[in-house]
């Protein structure tokens, strides 16, 4: 009955209190609707896995409506689709009332034009900043060839970072970046995602991570990146952009009714789930700046690397993994043997050539697969259109007459069904060399239990192939798919992966 009442909760999560004021804080919120919270933030966290799109897009958007002080937000990803330009409005209303917002983005994949980022960034509130600006913002078709040529590590190495910040109060982090995909939004490609909601000490730790980041000199901001005679805007051109986002987001067709009313007008429950999330030591994992020192080109490793090496290492009865790309470094195998030869049990949930995302990442998995079963890996991959996905996509009626693929981009593990991580690191030499990553380790058997439920139903057989050294799903692509596989089965670049 409680994980029902959890469950309705998320559904209605954070929706608009009658009772808070406009100037009330999120933590007088809190303490005004959970009295004995406020002693637990100071000493612990408090948290809840955010597994729907849906709850994940609200809990976001209450909290961002109701944010005071200071929201910063960090990702690898933010398009301009509907996700991202509802996003985009959404901080800057609480920029218009006066909340410090912080925006940092990594530059590989940010498709906004530098127009539309200088004039967001002309708002007195609201500050922008480019991790490592190589090869998009501001950077010439010049700049990027001499780029890839002479600083080939350095064009690679990017801010996988995602987490948002609420008043220093609530904080977010998990696999979702702010694109519709990952919010179940997109009409023919929605990822199987998971984040996790954070309340108490370890939000801190997310904020002095993001400060860390912040005043580093790979994060430069938006209108040192755009300093040409071209990018000078102007106040009416401003305020004609913020006109322009704050009608989209008015527009039923881009903002759908059911979704508003969860966020502005359904009764609250969220004193339900404070008095219910379970309370304890969350440790947040983190990258430097940079990952590391560069001194082995593309290799090195990283804080967050060690730390879920460390965590693995522990295992004594049995390992659950979830990550949408799957490919072991050398030493990585060694850890596989050692676990299985003292019997510890390992299942991984990964994507099949049919519904992954990146051909080149499944390619390294696929040169990789016979070794990982012979090291009594059990593997398990997902099928492009399982049931589960009429359960996890609440506006999966909607889109079924699109039949969108569905793909694995969560990003979590379960030891010993105590000890959990949620966070942005995939099983991959980009992740553990490359790329800053981000994430939690939590001991609690309640979460364990909660997250090893969900990871075991997407590995039911109506969800996921169980593959064998006897059989995989390859035969259920089409000719050319595998064919394209082929081709990268020879390019051999899994440092990249």
């Amino acid at each position: 009955m409680r994980q029902i009442i959890l469950r309705f909760v998320c559904l209605t999560l954070l929706a608009l209190v009658p009772s808070m004021s406009t100037s009330q804080s999120l933590h007088d919120w809190v303490d005004a609707n959970c009295e004995p919270c406020v002693p637990l933030m100071a000493e612990k966290t408090g948290a809840y896995i955010l597994e729907r799109g849906e709850e994940a897009l609200m809990a976001r958007a209450w909290l961002t409506n109701h944010a005071q002080a200071s929201i910063e937000v960090q990702y690898f990803i933010w398009s301009t689709d509907n996700i991202g330009i509802l996003a985009a409005e959404m901080l800057l209303r609480a920029a218009d009332r006066g909340v410090t917002v912080r925006v940092l983005v990594d530059d590989f994949l940010i498709d906004a034009a530098d127009r539309s980022l200088a004039l967001l960034a002309a708002h007195p509130n609201v500050w922008i900043r480019i991790y490592n600006p190589k090869h998009s913002v501001g950077t010439s078709t010049f700049e990027r060839i001499k780029n890839a040529i002479m600083d080939f590590r350095g064009i690679n190495q990017r801010m996988h970072d995602k987490t948002a910040i609420f008043d220093s109060v609530a904080g977010i982090t998990g696999g979702r970046n702010m694109a519709d995909e990952y919010f179940d939004f997109d009409h023919e490609y929605n990822f199987r995602d998971r984040d996790i909601l954070l309340l108490g000490v370890a939000v801190k730790d997310m904020r002095s991570n993001f400060d860390e980041f912040w005043s580093n000199s790979l994060s430069v901001p938006v209108e040192d990146l755009l300093n040409g005679p071209q990018e000078k805007v102007k106040a009416e051109e401003v305020q004609q952009r913020f006109d322009e986002l704050h009608a989209y987001a008015q527009d039923p067709a881009n903002f759908e009714l059911a979704i508003r009313n969860a966020i502005e007008e359904m009764p609250t429950q969220f004193p339900l789930l404070l008095q219910s999330m379970p309370w304890q030591e969350v440790r947040f994992i983190s990258d430097d700046p940079g990952k590391n020192a560069g001194d082995e080109g593309l290799g090195g490793g990283g804080a967050s690397t060690t730390a879920l090496i460390d965590a693995l290492s522990t295992a004594q009865q049995s390992v659950l993994i979830q990550s949408p790309y799957l490919i072991m470094p050398e030493d990585g195998f060694e850890l596989l043997q050692e676990l299985h030869d003292r019997g510890v049990r390992v299942r991984i949930s990964t994507n099949s050539l049919a519904s992954t995302d990146n051909m080149a990442a499944f390619s390294g998995y696929h040169r990789q697969r016979h070794k990982l079963l012979r090291a009594g890996v059990e593997v398990y991959e997902f099928n492009p259109h399982p049931q589960i996905q009429t359960d996890l996509i609440e506006r999966y009626p909607a889109l079924a007459h699109k039949n969108p693929v569905f793909a694995i981009h969560a990003k979590s593990m379960v030891i010993d069904d105590e000890l959990l991580f949620i966070g942005t690191f995939n099983l991959d030499p980009r992740s553990a060399n490359l790329n800053t990553e981000v994430g939690v380790l939590i001991e609690s058997e309640q979460l364990a239990g909660e997250l090893t439920s969900s990871i075991e139903r997407d590995i039911r057989p109506e969800n996921s192939w169980l593959t064998t050294s006897d059989y995989n799903p390859d035969s259920e692509v089409d000719f050319g798919k595998r064919m394209k596989l082929g081709f990268l089965n020879l390019l051999r670049i899994d440092p990249i992966l």
